[in-house]
Order: C-alpha cells, then sequence, then structure tokens
C-alpha cells in the first residue's frame, strides 16, 4: 500500500479527500468541495504541501475550491475538460491515461452519466478508487446530461473491478439510499440488516463512506437491475422517491 487516505466532511453532505504517496511525501486531493477545510486538514495532518489536485468532473460543489487552492499552494490541476465550465484546469485527462502521485498510479475512467465527461480513478495496485458522482453505497447519481445506458455501462465498469476494492464516494448519501432499497422488489433480510447498519452508524455520526465493490454488488439496487432499461426505471423511482 503506497498510499494513504485522509477523509473529512464538507459542506452538506460532499467529502473531502487528501491523499499522500508515501514513497514520495507528494499530496493530492480529490475534488475541492471547500477549499478551508480542505487547508484546515492540510495543517492537522502535518502534510503542509499539496502538489495536485483531481477533479471528477465540473459540478461546483467538487471544483469550487481549485482557484484559492492553487493560489496558496501553487498546485496542478487536472482532470478532464468539462472542469473548465467551472474552475482553473492545467491538465486534460482522457480515458484511459494513467496519471501519478509519485509512485502511486491512477487509471483515468471515463464514466459518464451523471455528467457527460466524469472521470473516476482507479489505483488497482492499491485496491482503491475514488468514483466522484457515479456510484454511491447504495445508490448512484443522477442524470443531469447522460443517459440512462451510459450510466448503466459506467456503473457495470466499476462492478467489474475485484471486490475487495474500496470505493470512496464523494456524498454522504447512505442513509437516503438505503430508504429507497428497502422499498424495492429485491430487498431481502440481508438488506434490511445492512440497512440497520447503516442507519445506527449515522445516529452516532459515522461516517458510511467508503464502501467497496462486493458491498455494492451485494446490496446497490442500481447494480441488481437486469439491464439498462430496468436501470432506468430504478433511476427513475429514486428520483421521485420521498422516503
Amino acid at each position: 500500500m503506497t498510499l494513504t487516505v485522509r477523509q473529512f466532511p464538507c459542506l452538506s453532505d460532499n467529502y473531502g479527500f487528501l491523499i499522500r504517496d508515501e514513497a514520495t511525501g507528494l499530496v493530492a486531493a480529490i475534488d475541492t468541495p471547500d477549499a478551508e477545510a480542505i487547508l484546515d486538514d492540510l495543517e492537522v495532518s502535518g502534510w503542509g504541501r499539496l502538489d495536485l489536485i483531481l477533479n471528477t468532473h465540473w459540478h461546483p460543489d467538487h471544483t469550487g475550491g481549485n482557484e484559492r487552492l492553487q493560489a496558496e499552494t501553487g498546485c496542478e490541476i487536472a482532470g478532464p475538460e468539462e472542469v473548465r465550465r467551472a474552475a482553473p484546469l492545467d491538465h486534460v485527462l482522457v480515458d484511459g491515461e494513467a496519471v501519478r502521485l509519485g509512485e502511486t498510479a491512477f487509471d483515468v475512467v471515463l464514466s459518464p452519466g451523471h455528467t457527460l465527461g466524469h472521470v473516476v480513478y482507479h489505483a488497482a495496485d492499491d485496491g482503491l478508487a475514488f468514483v466522484g458522482d457515479v456510484i454511491f453505497a447504495l445508490g448512484c447519481g443522477r442524470l443531469f446530461e447522460g443517459t440512462p445506458e451510459q450510466m448503466w455501462e459506467s456503473l457495470n465498469r466499476i462492478a467489474a473491478w475485484p471486490e475487495a476494492t474500496t470505493l470512496y464516494c464523494a456524498h454522504e448519501y447512505t442513509a437516503s439510499n438505503a430508504r429507497f432499497a428497502l422499498s424495492s422488489p429485491d430487498a431481502d433480510e440481508a438488506l434490511q440488516a445492512h440497512a440497520e447498519a447503516i442507519f445506527a452508524a449515522r445516529e452516532r455520526g459515522e461516517a458510511t463512506v467508503p464502501t467497496t465493490v462486493g458491498v455494492e454488488r451485494r446490496f446497490n439496487p442500481f447494480l441488481r437491475a437486469r439491464d439498462a432499461e430496468d436501470f432506468a426505471q430504478r433511476r427513475a423511482a429514486k428520483d421521485a422517491f420521498k422516503g
């Protein structure tokens, strides 16, 4: 394991992530929901530097800190072209490219659906990925720009990774997602027990992120869809869900 991950709450329900390559001491932020919170955690951690920002997509709750963080730390910013719609970007990353933080390598995986240019960062050697707003614990992102077919394909690319792969999702939506999952026709006793553990964790103020590919294969109602059409019906039902 060459990578250390720090996770902390930002805004109303985002998570911030700072990562350090232990071989070199280089530090990156995955998205920038809140520059102040990220700067505070750099100080608390003792890492004291920021070398790189890796953006997953253009939405302001993922890019809002780019400008200030670059001004205060001199870091480079990399991500999909769409980031330029909202924030500074130095290096455009494309599907299949590898991006490095010191000795840690991330595969850039285009994952459209939530937005058209959304990417996720998969460090296969470390068994983890930063998945932005594509997949959540027991959920998936809203289809603001892409089609159900695109999102279905993006989810299945992630689901094909080893079950032990740790997924760092960008939002704490799990309790709401669990309530929807319990309303689905394929809910079972195992899901009920999993949901109750989630509700208890949130009552204690604990994070339910990260999750794993194996857990999501078993319980995520969107990964349990039969095909893209079934997925589209489930996503529409979630959009209308009031639970």
